[in-house]
């Protein structure tokens, strides 16, 4: 199982978590008070130097206001035995 940032798996999570908060016109300052964390918490996961775990992911689809379903089928559909 792939657990490097660089897998497209995560890549498209990166993107599609970027996409949904511009999409909300939410700035990365604002998804941080949301989530009480500093705004560069939200600036290494977008630039891909923090990992997200599910609880994280859960909290940052009711900060957005995404559907954490969707996008995880979206993540799924990415074919997982690409390379890293």
């Amino acid at each position: 199982m792939p657990r490097d940032i660089r897998h497209p798996r995560y890549a498209r999570l990166r993107a599609l978590l970027i996409e949904a908060r511009k999409g909300a016109g939410l700035s990365q300052a604002v998804v941080a008070e949301r989530l009480r964390r500093p705004q560069s918490y939200i600036a290494d996961i977008e630039r891909n130097e923090r990992r997200v775990d599910i609880i994280e992911f859960l909290a940052l689809a009711e900060a957005i206001g995404f559907d954490p379903a969707e996008m995880l089928r979206e993540v799924a559909s990415i074919n997982s035995d690409e390379p890293s």
